[in-house]
């Protein structure tokens, strides 16, 4: 380590100087004495001040050499003590320069940290809304069927409505309750007939997810004879199809709503998915046609 005195008045060039400590043995304590001023630096830096009280005899040019020697001899002696003494002193060359390595490796850390808790807090409010939704869905639900069935006890309700309470059962799961309405309204329909596809549609999905694959596909063949443009019908007809690994009667039905709609979302992959595991269908009218 190493340090720099300097005599506060007059100013002489610095000396650098292992750290110095003065001793009081080797001056005459009957002398007239005059303060003299010293700061301590190391590694360039100022560390604080410190004073000694030298005579006056000994404040000429010679004399001051002559200080300066003996602080030297006294420096050899006291350096090891004080470096011991102030750790933070001797750990000072160490850590005056920043390691700018490790600064950009914390802000690097830093941010990898900030970037998964904005991530984290973006799937939490993306699941809570998710959660929010199915609740309220889920509520409106169960008021629907609700009133729906108070007028199927009362014997009051129609046909439409023996509908919509098979179809909020259907979205609730209810699968058996479902099939129940769903046919009480076919039995009782007095409407359009191209709106009984939409009951036939209904029930055929509720067989399938019922396990009752052909009871379903029968209910949906049924509803694409009543209303042949029923694309969503004929969606339904393929997965079911596709639920039997019956491939190609699955490929004829995505066709079919892929002639109606060639742009449907649903229809396109599930067709391109099956061609990859038959033949690509040909030769083979396609039932719109036939009609």
């Amino acid at each position: 380590m190493i340090l720099e005195t300097r005599i506060a008045a007059p100013p002489p060039p610095l000396l650098k100087l292992p750290l110095i400590a003065s001793h009081p043995s080797f001056i005459p304590r009957k002398l007239p004495f005059t303060p003299q001023h010293f700061f301590l630096q190391a590694c360039r830096r100022e560390m604080g001040t410190f004073q000694i009280r030298v005579p006056v005899k000994l404040q000429g040019e010679n004399g001051l050499r002559n200080l300066q020697k003996n602080l030297i001899s006294m420096a050899l002696f006291s350096s090891g003590s004080m470096t011991l003494g102030n750790p933070a002193v001797a750990a000072t060359s160490e850590h005056m320069k920043l390691n700018p390595v490790y600064e950009v490796g914390e802000l690097f850390e830093l941010g990898i940290q900030l970037s998964y808790l904005l991530l984290l807090l973006g799937l939490l409010g993306v699941g809570t809304f998710f959660v929010i939704r199915q609740v309220l869905v889920r509520r409106e639900l169960d008021l629907s069927a609700k009133e729906l069935q108070e007028q199927v006890r009362s014997g009051d309700a129609s046909s439409m409505e023996l509908f919509e309470l098979g179809a909020v059962m259907l979205r609730r799961k209810f699968y058996p309750a479902a099939t129940k309405y769903l046919l009480q309204a076919i039995d009782k329909w007095d409407g359009d007939d191209q709106d009984l596809a939409q009951v036939y549609n209904a029930l055929g999905v509720s067989y399938v997810r019922d396990g009752k694959t052909d009871k379903g596909i029968s209910m949906l063949e049924t509803a694409v004879k009543i209303q042949p443009g029923y694309v969503t019908a004929w969606n339904n007809l393929g997965d079911a199809y596709e639920k039997k690994k019956e491939y190609k009667s699955a490929l004829k039905a995505f066709e079919e709503a892929l002639l109606f709609d060639p742009n449907n979302t649903v229809a396109r992959p599930r067709r391109d998915a099956l061609k990859e595991k038959v033949q690509l269908y040909k030769g083979v009218p396609l039932k719109s046609k036939q009609k």
